[in-house]
């Protein structure tokens, strides 16, 4: 498969044309275009949060990226008020994790701002 048809199928997969409107056309063709390089790499390791990580295991999670763990992983970047050296290392790991932990952030979110309600 050409790196357009991975490009097309995240696209799809991730409801592009909705990430556009709420995040603006450059920041959602970023996104889109970083899993696509993912999927495309015929390296044997990708390097996730300073550690390699065998390819197929990366591709698998990122195969999995959804409309809301791309809104996610916007939510933990607006969010962060460290400053980002690599924003591109940056991404690839909170992609790679947002599957793992997106649930738990939301549930930790509506905890604290119960908490500061009550």
């Amino acid at each position: 498969m050409d790196w357009n048809r991975y490009f097309e199928n995240v696209k799809f997969s991730v409801d592009f044309f909705s990430l556009c409107r709420r995040y603006g056309k450059e920041d959602a063709d970023s996104i889109v275009t970083l899993i696509a390089e993912v999927l495309c790499s015929e390296q044997p390791a990708i390097r996730i949060n300073g550690e390699s990580i065998p390819a197929e295991i990366v591709k698998e999670r990122f195969r999995q990226s959804t409309h809301e763990h791309i809104v996610y992983v916007f939510d933990c970047l607006n969010g962060t008020c460290s400053k980002i050296r690599n924003i591109r290392s940056y991404l690839l790991t909170a992609l790679f994790n947002a599957p793992a932990t997106m649930t738990q952030y939301y549930q930790a979110e509506v905890r604290h701002d119960f908490d500061e309600s009550s």
